[in-house]
């Protein structure tokens, strides 16, 4: 099946240019992983050059890539079109070189990366208000529009607490509040913004890749109403430092989490499409990966070194969830994509590709499963302290997200 049009008149280049970004960004944030890397065997995180790589990853790669298909997506998903396309191509430039300025700081001299750091902010305030004016013009807001407004509230929140951070590092202000600030900032941005706008674009592209008709949808303000509650009473916790309300945090989140797990799986049970698409069954496999793992930090919260397994938890988090899903959803939009602006208007005129045959799919299963394993040694590596293996693995996954950036990069050639 292969409809027209998308329902958007969003300009390709506009999305194209945030996937774009996003590929170099990824490449180089597990180059310099590569290369210092290792250092995290030891137990360390909060040092520059992980900053840095942390910030080109979940900035430049997943919070640009998310960008790029929101503005796609959005008009799609709420039958709106995009507010301001000019808009969006300054929030792009601004973004861009705040995003590559700020990581780059980060790695030379932290203490002075508030300048990039707003440059950044304002990026994202921009992205902020043209989604929030898009929204705005929806006919009648749903479930969809609960998900996606509210991660986008917990995007700004993040940067926020992000520029906090780098203004107390600099100059001392509420330094006793530097830990709290810090563990919000990671939740917020990755518990928060990604999750839930995940949560949310998967209610719409699970049914349309899966051509799923007739299910309910009913849980899914169960897994808002969940998931939301979840982050803000861990979020209450950390500044109160109470250990039981961090605790009943993560068990909400936990819920909220397997419940949309539940939902997902009802979803694809109700599907017309007997065999699904290689990159959307990895997608599928991300899902139950951000289950393990909410699972896995629950348990940690019980367990009394918990700092001894939060990184390689954050770390199993951002890779095994977050990024598997956007690679394995991008594998499908960046071809639909391409093949609506080039082909949808000669079909019926001249022979056009068929969607399928815009993107090789042989190599998915290859290259997912190598990503998956090349995680797991490193993610090994990081909770026993082994340098090599995280060599290892570290090595096989830089040559994954190459291979993955080079693939999508021909699908524009096509």
């Amino acid at each position: 099946m292969l409809p027209q049009t998308m329902g958007s008149e969003t300009n390709i280049k506009l999305p194209i240019s945030f996937i774009l970004f996003s590929l170099f960004a990824l490449v180089l944030s597990q180059i310099q992983l590569l290369v210092n890397g290792q250092l995290m065997t030891d137990g360390s995180f909060r040092i520059p050059v992980i900053w840095s790589s942390a910030h080109f990853l979940v900035l430049g790669w997943a919070l640009m890539a998310a960008m790029g298909a929101m503005y796609q997506l959005v008009p799609v998903a709420f039958l709106t079109n995009i507010w301001n396309e000019r808009f969006g191509f300054i929030q792009f430039f601004v973004t861009a070189v705040g995003i590559t300025s700020f990581a780059a700081m980060l790695y030379w001299s932290p203490q002075n990366a508030i300048i990039p750091g707003v440059l950044t902010l304002l990026g994202i305030l921009m992205f902020l208000v043209q989604m929030f004016m898009t929204l705005s013009k929806q006919a009648k807001p749903t479930i969809l529009t609960a998900f996606v407004g509210s991660s986008l509230v917990c995007l700004f929140i993040t940067i926020s607490l992000g520029i906090t951070l780098i203004y107390s590092l600099k100059t001392g202000f509420s330094s006793e509040y530097y830990q709290s600030i810090f563990e919000a900032h990671l939740l917020m941005g990755v518990t928060g913004w990604f999750t839930l706008l995940i949560f949310g674009f998967s209610y719409k592209m699970v049914p349309m890749f899966s051509l799923s008709h007739g299910f309910p949808m009913v849980q899914a303000k169960f897994v808002y109403g969940f998931y939301l509650s979840g982050l803000v009473v861990s979020l209450v916790s950390f500044f109160t430092n109470n250990s039981i309300l961090l605790k009943i945090g993560f068990l909400l989140l936990l819920i909220g989490f397997t419940i949309f797990s539940w939902h997902i799986k009802i979803i694809i049970k109700k599907r017309l499409k007997k065999t699904l698409d290689k990159p959307f069954r990895f997608a599928l496999v991300a899902i139950g990966f951000g289950n393990v793992v909410h699972l896995a930090a629950f348990i940690m919260l019980w367990n009394q070194d918990v700092s001894h397994f939060a990184g390689p938890l954050i770390y199993a988090y951002l890779l095994l969830w977050i990024v598997l899903s956007i690679v394995s959803y991008l594998y499908k939009i960046v071809p639909f994509l391409w093949w609506t602006y080039k082909y949808s208007k000669e079909i019926g005129k001249n022979k056009v590709p068929s969607l399928k045959e815009m993107m090789n799919e042989k190599i998915v299963p290859t290259l997912f499963s190598l990503f998956i394993v090349a995680v797991l040694i490193v993610f090994c590596a990081l909770t026993f302290h082994v340098a090599i293996l995280f060599n290892i693995g570290q090595f096989v996954l830089s040559i994954v997200f190459i291979i993955i950036a080079i693939s999508i990069l021909k699908v524009l050639k096509k």
